[in-house]
C-alpha cells in the first residue's frame, strides 16, 4: 500500500473521514450485537462480508484494477480468513452472550499483539522500556477483566458461557494480527481496495460454508428477521465494511499513519458509550479501570512513534513511512 501525503487536503474532508473511522468502527460492536439477534452468527458474517466484498470488487473493476492475480488473491484469501473469518467471526459469536462494550474493551488490546507476534522485530520492540511497559500494562488490563469475570462466575452472577466467550476473545486479536503480519510479509502489488475486496469475498465464502456445517439454516426464515436486524446488517455492510475502510485508506494518503492510528483509542470508548446509552449495558468500575489501563498501555506502546513524528516531515523516506503504515493496519 502506498502512502503519499498531499500538501493541503480539505479540512472538512479530513474531519469527516476521521469521524467516520472513529465513530463507525467504534459502533460496529453495537450493530453486530443488534444483527446477531436476528441472524445466525455465521450467516450474518456471510451476508456482511460477501456482499461488501462483491461490491468492492465491482468498484475495483470499474476503476480498472486487474482483478485476478493468483498470488495476490491467495495472499488476500489467507489474511482474510485469519482476520475476518476467525478474528471477526469470534467477535460475532461471543456477542451472542457478552455485552458489546466488554467485547470492545477486550479487543482494544489488539495493537499490543502486533508487537508480541512480530518476531522479526522483537529485538527492536522489546529493547524499548516504554514499549515493554506498555505491553505488560496492556495484558494486566486484560487480566483485570478476566479476574472480575471469574470472581462473578464463582458467585454465580456470570454464566459459564460468558467466561468461555472471554477466553475465545483472546483468539480474535491473535488471528487478526497474524493475518495482518502475514499480509505484510507476503506483500502485494495490487491496490489496497482490491486486496481488501478479496479478503472479504473469501472470508464471506468461509462464513457460508461454516453456516452450512453448523446447520444454521434449519428452522431459519428470512421473513422472521426483524427490521432492526436488517438495518444493522445494512449498516455493517455499507458503513462498517466499505465506508470506514475507504475513509481509513484515504486518511493514510493525507495524514501520517500514527495520526490515523489514534482510532485505537477512540473506538472502544465509542463502543462503551453506545452500549451504555442504547443497549442498557452496565459497565462496572473494574471494567472502566481495565479500559483505562489498556488505552494507557497503547499510548506507551506508541509513545516512541509519537516522539519521532516531528522530524519525520524533514527527512523520513516514503519507504519508512510505508512500513510504519503497514504495521498500524
Amino acid at each position: 500500500m502506498k502512502t503519499t501525503l498531499t500538501n493541503k487536503p480539505s479540512l472538512l474532508l479530513v474531519i469527516i473521514a476521521f469521524a467516520t473511522v472513529y465513530i463507525v468502527w467504534g459502533s460496529t460492536y453495537f450493530f453486530i450485537q443488534m444483527a446477531v439477534h436476528g441472524f445466525p452468527p455465521m450467516l450474518m458474517g456471510a451476508l456482511r462480508f460477501f456482499t461488501a466484498g462483491i461490491i468492492m470488487l465491482a468498484w475495483c473493476y470499474f476503476k480498472g484494477d486487474k482483478i485476478w492475480v493468483r498470488k495476490n488473491v491467495i495472499t488476500s484469501g489467507i489474511s482474510g480468513l485469519l482476520m475476518l473469518f476467525i478474528g471477526t467471526g469470534v467477535i460475532i459469536i461471543v456477542e451472542k452472550t457478552l455485552p458489546s462494550s466488554i467485547v470492545a474493551i477486550m479487543v482494544s488490546a489488539n495493537p499490543i499483539w502486533f508487537l508480541v507476534l512480530d518476531k522479526p522485530n522483537w529485538k527492536i520492540n522489546f529493547s524499548n522500556k516504554t514499549t515493554l511497559a506498555g505491553i505488560i500494562l496492556g495484558f494486566a488490563g486484560v487480566l483485570l477483566l478476566f479476574g472480575e469475570a471469574l470472581n462473578k462466575s464463582f458467585s454465580g452472577s456470570v454464566h459459564t458461557m460468558q467466561i468461555t466467550g472471554m477466553i475465545l476473545l483472546l483468539l480474535s486479536p491473535i488471528a487478526w494480527c497474524s493475518g495482518s503480519l502475514f499480509s505484510k510479509k507476503q506483500g502485494s502489488n495490487g491496490p489496497a481496495r482490491l486486496n481488501t475486496a478479496w479478503q472479504m469475498v473469501i472470508a464471506g465464502l468461509a462464513f457460508i460454508i461454516a453456516s452450512l456445517f453448523s446447520r444454521e439454516y434449519n428452522g431459519f426464515h428470512f421473513a422472521q428477521v426483524s427490521v432492526q436486524a436488517w438495518l444493522a446488517l445494512g449498516y455493517l455492510i455499507v458503513f462498517g465494511s466499505i465506508g470506514a475502510f475507504s475513509a481509513y485508506v484515504w486518511l493514510l494518503s493525507v495524514k501520517t499513519a500514527t495520526q490515523v492510528s489514534t482510532h485505537s483509542y477512540v473506538n472502544p470508548v465509542i463502543a462503551v458509550l453506545l452500549g451504555l446509552l442504547f443497549a442498557n449495558e452496565h459497565i462496572s468500575k473494574p471494567q472502566f479501570v481495565g479500559l483505562f489501563i489498556i488505552l494507557f498501555s497503547l499510548l506507551l506502546v506508541n509513545l516512541k512513534k509519537y516522539a519521532i513524528k516531528i522530524p519525520r516531515f524533514s527527512g523520513l523516506s516514503k519507504r519508512k513511512e510505508t512500513n510504519i503504515m503497514r504495521c498500524e493496519v
